[in-house]
C-alpha cells in the first residue's frame, strides 16, 4: 500500500520538495506538501481576492455582480424575467453554482438601486429570506440603464469557457460601490464599505468637480441613528457606533422605530430577552408589530425608569451595535486600501473619462454620418450616377463617382475612401427619385448643431459632468433622502444604567460579604458588574468586585455599593490612635483607588480603632455627643461636636484630635444638612444629554430638592429630578431650573374653536405630566414664555376692502390672570393672525437666594506630623498634601489591568 502511495504521489507532483522523506516506525511514507501549499493555496487565495469577494474600484461590482447586471442586459426587453431564468442565463459568465448568484441578486435587488423587482424578495428589516428565484421576477431599473451600460466603450474579455464575451469593467458613471456599500470575507483579506446616502454622493460628486472640499457619511436602509465621530474615512480602525430609534411611547411603553445597520428584528428582539433574563433589564413583555415599517413594543414594570432602561438597552443588548469599516478594493490585480473620500474622487474622475469617450464616440459618428449625408446630396443633386450608366466594370464604377465627385467635395473634412463611394452605389433608385434637397440640408444643419454641441461639451467637460451629475440626482433623487441620523452619542457607563439584579449580604463579624450568604444580613440589591466599598472596625478600607463569597476582614462596619468619581458622598469617621493615642475626627471622600488593596485611614497605629462612622450620599454633617472615661483630673466629660466645622479632605488625611482622653461612646445628637455647594449641571445639545462636566450650556445649580422644566412642541409640560441619566426628546423647546413660584405663559391655537388662545399658569403638582393645549388633532402651540413679566407683539392679516390692523404689543401679566394648567384660557383675538413675535421681558427682580456654605472636597490633604491641634482650636493653615501612595489614582484588578474612572 505504502509503495503504490508512493508510486501515485511521484506522478503527480515531480517536485524533489514533495518526494517522499522517509518512512516512520509503522512503516507507512511520510509525504512532504510543502510546494502544494506554496504554489496551490496561494492560486487559491489570489482567486477568492480578485474572483469573489472583493469589489473593483472602476465600477464596484464583485465579478458575479457585474455577471448579473451582464445577464440582465442580455435578457432586457422592457419586461421582467424570472429570477431563475436570470440566474441559469448568469451561469454562462460565472463559474459558480446557481445558489450563489441568486443569493448575490437578491442582495443587489433588495438595496432598490439598479433592480426593478416584483415578489418577495425578502426583508431587511425583518430578516425573512426572499422566495424562490422560480417564484419572483425582475428587470433593470430606468437608473441602471442610464448610468450602468454603454457597449462602445466597455473593454471585454472571453468568458470563463471561451464561448461568450464578458465585460472587464461595466462604465459605471456613477459611485456605485459607496452608494450599494461592499461586504466580503477573502483568504487573508476582507473589505467592508457601508452604503452611502445616493443625493449625498452626487452632491459630494459635484464638490469635487468644483474643487472644493467634501465629506461623506453613511446611510443605512434599515434608518437608526450613527455617530460617525471615529469613522476614519472608512479607512481600517475606523469605528462607527450606530443604534436604534426608541422613543418613550408613554408611562411603562418604549417604541423601537428603527433598527441598528446589520441588525434585524429577530436578533435585536432576542438580545433584549437575552439582557433580561440576565437581569441586565428589567421588561414585563415585548411585542413585534413590524410589517412595513418596524414597530417593536416594549413594555415595563411599575417602578422602572424609561430612560434608564433606554440607556440599558444601549448597553447590553444589539440597540447599539459598533461596525468596523475596512476600505479595501481592487486595482491592477492587487488589493488597494483607501478611504471613502479617495474612492468618490477616483469614482468621479473616472465618470468624467468616461463621459469625454462618450462624447468622442457621438462625434466620430456625427461626423460619419454628416460626411455621407454631404456626399449623398452631391451625388444626387449633381447627377454623377448618371456617370456609371456606360460602365461594364465595378472598378470603372468606382472611379467614375469618384472623378464625378472631386470637384464637390473642397468642404468636406476627410478624404472620399473606396467605402464611401460603395456606401452611394447601395442608394436605391426610390430614394433618388424622391429626394427632397432642403430636407437634405436641413439633416446636415442639423448634424453640423449637434456637432458643435459635442465639441462644446468636450470642451467644457467639466461643466458637463456637473450638468450630468445634477440631471441624476433631480431624475432619480426622490424618495433618496438619508434614513440614518447623524448624531454624536453620548458614552453610557454600564453600572449606571444596569439593573440591580442580585443581593449583597454582609457576615459582620467574620468579614464575608457577597451574594451567596443568604442566611446572613442583607445588605443592598447590586448587580454582578458593580464594586463594592467596604469599612471595617479596625479602620480599614477596600473596594472590591461583586462575587458570591468575598473576604474582607473581621469586623464589618459598613458596605455599600461604590460609586466612581463621587465626590459628594462623604464619609464623617472618628478614630482612636492605637490602644493609647488620641481620638481623631476626619471627614473625607473617596474618588480614586485601587481595586482590591486596602486602605488604612488611620495613622496606622496597631490597635487602632473606629469610634464612630457615617455615609453620608449628599455630604451631610451630623452633630454628636462625645461622653469621656472618668479618668483622673478631667472635668468636662461631655462635649458636642460638630461635623461641619471639618473640611472635607482626602482619605490619606489623618483627621483633628478630638480628645487625648479616654472615650466612652458617642451618641447622634442632630442629623445635619448638607455642607457642598450645590451641584451645577449642565445641557449639553449635541448629545442632549445633562452632564456635571461643563459640557454645553450651564443650566444652573442644584440642591437634592431643585428640579427642571421640561416643555415640547406637543405642548406637555413636566418637572423632573435632574438626573444625569435622563434623555430629552428632539422636540423639547424649554428646559431650564424650576422655579415654583415663576408662571408658565403660552399662546396656543384651539383646533375645535380655530383661534389662539392663551393662558397664564403655575405647576401645581410637580411629580404630574400635564397637556397645556386641548387634544383636540388640530391644536398645536405656537408660543410658550418661562419669563416673569413675557410680553409679545401680534401681527394681523390684511382685510379685503379695509385697512390693515394695526399690529399690537400685549403684557401678558395684565392680559390674562393665573389659572389652572388645565384651563383653556382667554381668546387672543377673533381677526386674522399674520404672525406672533416674543418681545424683550419687562424687568423682574428677582428675591435672592441663600445658598448652603461652599466646602470643597481638598483631594488627598493630611495635617503634618506636630501639627495637629484641639477640635476647639482653629483649622491649622500649614496642611500640605501627602504623597499619594503608587498606583492610587487609577483602580486596577487583580492582573494589573488598569481601568480609568
Amino acid at each position: 500500500m505504502s509503495e503504490e502511495l508512493e508510486h501515485n504521489e511521484e506522478e503527480l507532483n515531480p517536485d524533489p520538495e514533495m518526494q517522499m522523506d522517509g518512512e516512520d516506525h509503522s512503516g507507512e511514507t511520510t509525504t512532504k506538501v510543502t510546494g502544494m501549499y506554496k504554489e496551490w493555496f496561494l492560486d487559491y487565495a489570489s482567486y477568492v481576492i480578485l474572483e469573489r469577494a472583493v469589489p473593483a474600484i472602476e465600477d464596484g461590482f464583485k465579478p458575479v455582480q457585474r455577471r448579473i447586471m451582464q445577464s440582465l442586459k442580455d435578457l432586457d426587453d422592457g419586461r421582467y424575467n424570472k429570477v431563475a431564468n436570470i440566474v441559469g442565463h448568469t451561469m454562462q459568465y460565472h463559474p459558480h453554482g446557481d445558489a450563489s448568484i441568486a443569493d448575490a441578486m437578491v442582495q443587489i435587488g433588495q438595496k432598490d438601486i439598479l433592480i426593478d423587482t416584483q415578489g418577495n424578495w425578502g426583508n431587511v428589516l425583518t430578516g425573512d429570506r426572499a422566495a424562490a428565484a422560480r417564484y419572483i421576477e425582475a428587470r433593470l431599473s430606468k437608473f441602471a440603464l442610464d448610468v450602468v451600460f454603454n457597449p462602445k466603450i466597455t473593454p471585454w474579455q472571453a468568458s470563463y469557457d471561451g464561448r461568450r464575451k464578458e465585460p472587464i469593467n461595466l462604465p459605471v458613471m456613477f459611485p456605485m460601490l459607496l452608494a450599494q456599500g461592499a461586504e466580503g470575507i477573502a483568504v487573508g483579506l476582507s473589505t467592508k464599505v457601508l452604503p452611502h446616502n445616493f443625493i449625498e454622493l452626487i452632491d459630494a460628486s459635484v464638490k469635487h468637480l468644483q474643487g472644493k472640499r467634501f465629506q461623506i457619511f453613511p446611510d443605512f436602509p434599515t434608518g437608526g441613528i450613527a455617530d460617525f465621530t471615529n469613522y476614519n474615512d472608512g479607512l481600517r480602525g475606523g469605528k462607527v457606533r450606530t443604534r436604534a430609534r426608541i422613543n418613550n411611547g408613554g408611562k411603562n411603553l418604549l417604541i423601537i422605530t428603527e433598527v441598528p445597520f446589520g441588525t434585524t428584528t429577530s436578533t435585536l428582539i432576542d438580545s433584549i430577552l437575552k439582557a433580561n433574563e440576565k437581569g441586565k433589564i428589567k421588561i414585563k413583555k415585548i411585542e413585534d408589530n413590524t410589517a412595513a415599517e418596524v414597530e417593536i413594543l416594549i413594555h415595563l414594570p411599575n417602578g422602572i425608569s424609561p430612560d434608564k432602561t433606554i440607556d440599558a438597552l444601549f448597553a447590553f443588548t444589539k440597540c447599539e451595535t459598533p461596525i468596523s469599516p475596512l476600505g479595501c478594493v481592487i486595482e491592477d490585480n492587487k488589493p488597494l486600501f483607501v478611504g471613502v473620500t479617495e474612492m468618490l474622487r477616483r469614482s468621479t474622475n473616472r465618470t468624467v473619462e468616461l463621459l469625454r469617450s462618450e462624447l468622442e464616440i457621438q462625434l466620430n459618428e456625427l461626423e460619419s454620418q454628416w460626411h455621407f449625408a454631404s456626399l449623398e446630396r452631391i451625388f444626387i443633386e449633381n447627377r454623377i450616377y448618371r456617370e456609371i450608366e456606360e460602365e461594364e466594370t465595378w472598378e470603372g464604377v468606382i472611379s467614375a463617382i469618384n472623378e464625378g465627385l472631386k470637384p464637390h467635395i473642397k468642404h468636406l473634412k476627410r478624404p472620399v475612401i473606396e467605402e464611401d463611394i460603395v456606401r452611394l452605389t447601395e442608394i436605391r433608385i426610390k430614394r433618388i427619385s424622391k429626394f427632397d434637397i432642403d430636407k437634405a440640408q436641413q439633416k446636415i444643419d442639423s448634424l453640423e448643431d449637434r456637432i458643435a454641441e459635442v465639441k462644446h461639451h468636450l470642451a467644457n467637460l467639466i461643466e458637463y459632468a456637473i450638468d450630468y451629475f445634477k440631471r441624476l440626482k433631480k431624475e432619480y433623487g426622490k424618495g433618496r433622502e438619508r434614513k440614518t441620523e447623524i448624531r454624536i452619542f453620548d458614552d453610557i457607563e454600564a453600572t449606571k444604567v444596569v439593573i440591580r439584579n442580585t443581593k449583597l449580604y454582609v457576615n459582620r463579624e467574620e468579614g464575608f460579604i457577597g451574594t451567596s450568604l443568604r442566611r446572613d444580613e442583607y445588605v443592598t440589591d447590586c448587580s454582578d458588574i458593580d464594586d463594592i466599598i467596604v469599612f471595617t472596625a479596625e479602620g480599614k478600607m477596600m473596594v472590591t468586585k461583586v462575587d458570591s463569597k468575598t473576604f474582607i476582614g473581621k469586623g464589618i462596619i459598613h458596605v455599600a455599593v461604590f460609586k466612581k468619581k463621587d465626590k459628594r458622598t462623604i464619609y464623617n469617621m472618628i478614630y482612636k490612635d492605637g490602644a493609647k493615642g488620641a481620638t481623631y475626627v476626619k471627614r473625607f471622600a473617596v474618588t480614586s483607588i485601587t481595586r482590591d488593596k486596602e486602605y488604612d485611614l488611620t495613622k496606622e497605629t496597631k490597635g487602632s480603632k473606629t469610634l464612630y462612622f457615617t455615609e453620608n450620599l449628599n455630604g451631610e454633617a451630623e452633630l454628636v455627643t462625645i461622653l469621656l472615661r472618668q479618668s483622673g483630673s478631667i472635668k468636662k466629660l461631655k462635649f458636642d461636636l460638630d461635623f461641619a466645622d471639618m473640611l472635607v479632605k482626602g482619605r490619606a488625611s489623618r483627621g483633628n484630635i478630638v480628645t487625648k482622653y479616654a472615650v466612652k461612646r458617642i451618641e447622634l445628637k442632630e442629623k445635619g444638612l448638607s455642607t457642598l455647594k450645590p451641584r451645577k449641571i449642565w445641557f449639553d445639545e449635541t448629545v442632549q444629554r445633562l452632564n456635571v462636566d461643563d459640557r454645553g450650556e450651564l443650566l444652573g445649580e442644584f440642591t437634592s430638592e431643585d428640579r427642571l422644566l421640561v416643555i415640547n412642541q406637543k405642548g406637555i409640560i413636566k418637572t423632573v429630578i435632574p438626573e444625569i441619566t435622563l434623555r430629552f426628546d428632539d422636540d423639547m423647546i424649554v428646559l431650564e431650573k424650576w422655579d415654583p413660584n415663576k408662571p408658565v405663559s403660552a399662546i396656543y391655537w384651539e383646533g375645535d374653536k380655530e383661534l389662539f388662545y392663551v393662558k397664564r399658569f403655575i405647576i401645581e403638582n410637580p411629580d404630574r405630566e400635564e397637556m397645556i393645549i386641548s387634544d383636540h388633532p388640530k391644536s398645536y402651540l405656537e408660543k410658550v414664555f418661562v419669563d416673569y413679566r413675557p410680553m409679545f407683539e401680534v401681527l394681523f392679516a390684511k382685510k379685503r376692502g379695509k385697512d390693515r390692523q394695526e399690529n399690537i404689543e400685549i403684557n401678558l401679566e395684565e392680559f390674562i390672570s393665573i389659572k389652572g394648567v388645565s384651563a383653556l384660557g382667554n381668546q387672543l383675538t377673533k381677526d386674522k393672525i399674520l404672525e406672533i413675535n416674543a418681545l424683550d421681558p419687562l424687568p423682574y427682580e428677582v428675591p435672592d437666594l441663600v445658598l448652603a456654605e461652599e466646602i470643597d472636597v481638598v483631594d488627598e490633604e493630611t495635617i503634618p506630623s506636630g501639627k495637629e491641634t484641639n477640635i476647639s482650636e482653629e483649622e491649622s493653615n500649614n496642611d500640605s498634601p501627602s504623597k499619594p501612595e503608587k498606583g492610587d489614582d487609577p483602580i486596577s484588578d487583580d492582573e494589573g489591568q488598569t481601568l480609568l474612572f
